[in-house]
């Protein structure tokens, strides 16, 4: 048996549309009004290199990346493993594709290639905490259904 675990699609939908509730930082910027009290301002300083400004594929995506990879390799196994000793896929989105390993395969590949495209997107836009987030939402539920499957057998 294989755990039954909210499709990709889904949880990077209610990421997406859940975007608001952790945007950081004001949707539109509103103009301040004029002053005409004296404003006192710091010395110039270099700009100190802020959370928003990271590469994309920094150290801690590729670590991220891989560990999606990683876990959903464990996953595409334990599911394989259960699918050929007569367990049943509990996923109905991924059944058809349980039928042949290789179908199995595309659907973990193409799972993985999903997290890090959505990440990449919500990195473009700037939201980085949930471009992180993806990726760890994927990682506990690959993790769960491995350890679903592992003790399912």
């Amino acid at each position: 048996m294989h755990i039954r675990k909210i499709p990709f699609w889904a949880s990077a939908t209610s990421l997406v549309l859940s975007s608001f509730s952790f945007a950081q930082g004001p949707l539109v910027s509103v103009p301040e009004a004029p002053s005409n009290s004296v404003e006192l301002t710091a010395p110039a300083v270099a700009p100190q290199p802020t959370y928003e400004s990271h590469k994309f594929l920094d150290r801690k995506n590729r670590i991220l990346f891989a560990m999606v990879a990683a876990s959903s390799a464990a996953d595409f196994a334990v599911t394989r493993s259960n699918l050929q000793n007569g367990g049943q896929e509990l996923n109905p989105l991924v059944r058809p594709f349980g039928k042949s390993s290789a179908g199995l395969a595309v659907n973990f590949a193409g799972e993985t290639a999903g997290v890090i495209c959505m990440s990449y997107l919500l990195h473009k836009t700037g939201h980085h905490k949930l471009e992180h987030a993806i990726s760890y939402v994927n990682i506990s539920a690959s993790t769960g259904a491995v350890a679903y499957g592992l003790t399912h057998r």
